[in-house]
């Protein structure tokens, strides 16, 4: 059934790259999260807090209201409050479980019903590969900035620069 399918490949996408800013923060010390790259860059901790407010107003009650919540304040996002690892790790955490518990609640009927975001109509399913879209580019803003920081010490999160024939061989190609 290729409906459930979509479901479950785009739940297995968002936790593949979840995933990768779960383990780029690991790395991380906790000066590098509130640390802002050049003026006029967000720092790690806005771009989590501003991903956190996307997801919360995306994914709460995402059949029935508009993506763009009334509560939702979009500027403020990207004005650092955040000041510990633990609380920039339960907007992190709250975000994602906002859209995994959503996703999960989604049938494969759901994919043509149309939800509004910002008042203009999107199937379900152009949602989620909206979503897809936005989420990760995030990630990959998070996963760099954590590879600018930490330099030669980063450990990969894939395949290692110059280590894709050690990585084909382990595959038998």
């Amino acid at each position: 059934m290729p409906t459930l399918d979509f479901l479950q490949s785009a739940r297995k996408e968002f936790a593949y790259y979840r995933s990768l800013g779960d383990k780029t923060f690991a790395q991380l010390p906790d000066a590098d999260l509130f640390r802002d790259p050049a003026p006029g860059n967000n720092s790690i901790a806005v771009l989590v807090k501003h991903m956190h407010g996307n997801m919360l107003s995306r994914w709460t009650d995402f059949l029935t209201t508009d993506g763009e919540k009334p509560w939702r304040q979009r500027d403020a996002e990207f004005e650092n409050d955040i000041t510990t690892r633990d609380a920039l790790l339960d907007r992190w955490k709250e975000g994602w479980n906002c859209l995994f518990s959503a996703i999960d609640q989604l049938t494969p009927a759901d994919l043509e019903r149309t939800v509004l975001i910002r008042t203009e109509p999107h199937s379900v399913q152009q949602a989620i590969v909206r979503q897809l879209a936005h989420l990760p580019y995030h990630v990959g803003q998070i996963v760099l900035l954590g590879k600018v920081f930490l330099g030669e010490s980063f450990v990969s999160l894939s395949i290692p620069k110059g280590g894709s024939r050690q990585f084909n061989a382990q595959k038998g190609m």
